[in-house]
């Protein structure tokens, strides 16, 4: 069945609120480096670019110069400790389990394209039990490109056994509306995520605030490439 209707999503700060248990990741790299911690609220417009990014974000913060090498030692401790916490606060964000099972109920099928890395992606989703509602799982690292380069989105959406011209993406930041757009699907923006510029500025084809809208959202936008 290639003619699927595939709804493909973001993960940190779209799917679900994992902005704790990666602060807090982040965190302990800082204490342990003798850097103050970050707080949660400001830094939850940190997240999005991956791991590496997140950790020479902190750093940057207290001015503190770091090489090449021992930035790739801290990302692997970080991504170390945040395996291990990976799911102690993270939930999915509210009314998405509901959304997922009313878009299910008319065919639809489900993504994840994420620049987290695919194997942290899927041990976040099996330890919220989400796992088995998406049809394919991609990160920056499962073909090699990471968002906005179309060629991840493409793929993902294949993987899943849809194809572009009956896809939406939903997502919270820059690289969501980049990477839907670079790949010609209209894209949903979600307006409780991570972003540092506002997802209203972005040029995103919808906007909610709670995923209870997303069904509606999702339809409107499918109807209206149905017509085109």
């Amino acid at each position: 069945m290639t003619d699927a209707r595939t709804v493909v999503f973001d993960l940190d700060g779209t799917l679900v609120d994992t902005a704790p248990d990666l602060i807090s990741a982040l965190n302990f790299i800082l204490d342990r480096e003798g850097l103050p911690p970050v707080p949660l609220l400001s830094a939850r417009t940190m997240i999005g670019a991956g791991a590496r990014r997140l950790v020479e974000r902190g750093l940057e913060l207290e001015g503190r110069s770091y090489s090449l090498k021992d930035v790739d030692r801290l990302t692997g401790d970080f991504i170390a400790y945040y395996a291990a916490h990976i799911a102690d606060a993270s939930r999915p964000f509210e009314g998405l389990e509901g959304a997922l099972d009313d878009l299910g109920a008319q065919g639809y099928r489900f993504a994840v394209c994420t620049n987290k890395l695919e194997w942290l992606s899927k041990l976040l989703l099996d330890r919220l039990g989400l796992s088995s509602r998406f049809s394919a799982i991609c990160g920056a690292d499962t073909f090699g490109v990471a968002k906005p380069d179309p060629a991840i989105l493409q793929q993902t959406v294949a993987r899943a056994g849809g194809q572009l011209s009956s896809a939406i993406m939903v997502g919270d930041a820059g690289p969501d509306i980049g990477v839907a757009r670079r790949a010609g699907i209209p894209v949903i923006g979600v307006e409780f995520g991570y972003t540092e510029v506002p997802i209203a500025d972005l040029g995103a084809d919808r906007l909610i605030n709670h995923m209870s809208q997303l069904p509606a959202a999702v339809e409107l936008l499918m109807a209206a490439r149905s017509s085109a």
